[in-house]
């Protein structure tokens, strides 16, 4: 939500601390609302704001996952495809979603 958004929406680290009681078992549940998308070259990235440049490059899910599972959980994926501050790489990106 945070590339869609483009920074608009913040999400945040996600951290479940244990339960501290032994006798009350963690629970998680995985939901897959779409799982042809590891084969989708559809590209996601910033919904478009004359007022604003995109922060971040499209991308599509399959590289989106690829990085996550490449850098597991010592950093943030977002940060892999966060645009530069200024220069060539962020005007033309922000060109291209005008």
């Amino acid at each position: 939500m945070q590339l869609v958004s483009n920074d608009r929406f913040r999400s945040v680290e996600h951290r479940v601390p244990a339960n501290k009681s032994s006798d009350t078992a963690r629970v998680s549940v995985a939901s897959f609302f779409n799982t042809d998308v590891r084969r989708s070259e559809r590209l996601y990235g910033p919904i478009p704001d004359p007022s604003k440049p995109p922060l971040y490059r499209s991308v599509t899910f399959p590289d989106f996952i690829a990085k996550f599972n490449s850098i597991g959980l010592d950093g943030r994926v977002l940060d892999h495809f966060r645009l530069e501050d200024d220069g060539p790489t962020r005007l033309a990106a922000a060109a291209h979603h005008v």
